[in-house]
């Protein structure tokens, strides 16, 4: 039997089998606060690993950065309708803001930098921390997985894609100040769960940006202390390809398949689908 990197050990993660039916999604929130750690980079290429086991994935760019949509190949500056347009224009149909990718299984809901002025307009709104629950709720059975990319705050966006979801995975980098402010983050989690969406889980952290130093291993066993058995077994490495596949515009596990960072996505994807996480 295998063991991961913290010594724990586990059985291999079979490849995912093909679906007889799909939907309805499972919604993940990919969440950070702190900017930096991989997080819209596990978003593109976790979709891209399910995607290639036959799920079908949509990803909601929820950063006013919109790098999640530059990373697909998207030119939001010259989409008519972003992931803004479908929270704030009442009744439309979410269908006229999805974008098929060039990726088989692999749609994205995309943003720009209008949606830096949602925050302030949230607050104004009825039923502010649940708008994008109610856009997602039109489309939950189109899809397997989807995939909301957070942007690196903990406002009223964040606290929607908390909502909307039914789990969170916190990618953490191998860094020393890693776990500084991941204690917020679990704060708003705790609180979404108690006033708002009490079936919302952690499905996981998600070491980002690992090398074989002492100092990574170190930090890896600090993170494994603070979450425990939410530790993914597997950890991303840190590589070079990574930025060359989002300059291509691409999932790594698309861009290089053979890569050693491509199979670290593709075993969290399993990872996932073996727990139950995702069918």
């Amino acid at each position: 039997m295998p063991t991961d990197l913290l010594g724990r050990e586990y059985e291999t993660f079979p490849a995912p089998g093909p679906l007889q039916q799909h939907g309805p999604a499972r919604v993940i929130a990919m969440c950070n606060q702190k900017g930096g750690v991989g997080k819209t980079t596990s978003s593109i290429n976790l979709a891209g690993a399910l995607s290639q086991y036959g799920r079908r994935v949509l990803i909601v760019d929820l950063d006013p950065q919109g790098a999640a949509t530059v990373g697909l190949g998207i030119n939001a500056n010259v989409v008519d309708n972003t992931i803004y347009t479908a929270l704030f224009t009442p009744r439309m149909d979410v269908h006229e803001v999805i974008r098929h990718t060039e990726f088989e299984n692999l749609d994205i809901i995309p943003a720009n930098i209008d949606l830096s002025a949602a925050e302030v307009q949230l607050v104004t709104e009825v039923g502010r921390e649940q708008i994008l629950a109610g856009v997602l709720r039109q489309i939950r059975y189109e899809y397997d997985v989807i995939i909301i990319d957070c942007q690196p705050s903990l406002g009223l966006l964040t606290v929607n894609a908390l909502t909307a979801a039914d789990g969170v995975i916190i990618p953490v980098a191998a860094e020393f100040f890693a776990l500084r402010g991941v204690a917020l983050l679990m704060q708003s989690i705790e609180k979404v769960q108690s006033r708002i969406n009490p079936g919302l889980e952690v499905y996981g952290v998600l070491v980002t940006m690992y090398t074989r130093t002492l100092h990574c291993e170190e930090v890896l066993q600090r993170i494994y202390e603070a979450f425990r058995e939410k530790v993914f077994h597997t950890v991303i490495s840190r590589s070079i390809k990574l930025p060359d596949a989002t300059v291509a515009a691409a999932p790594i596990t698309i861009y290089a398949p053979g890569h050693k960072t491509s199979k670290e996505y593709r075993e969290v994807a399993r990872e996932l689908v073996a727990r139950g996480v995702v069918a």
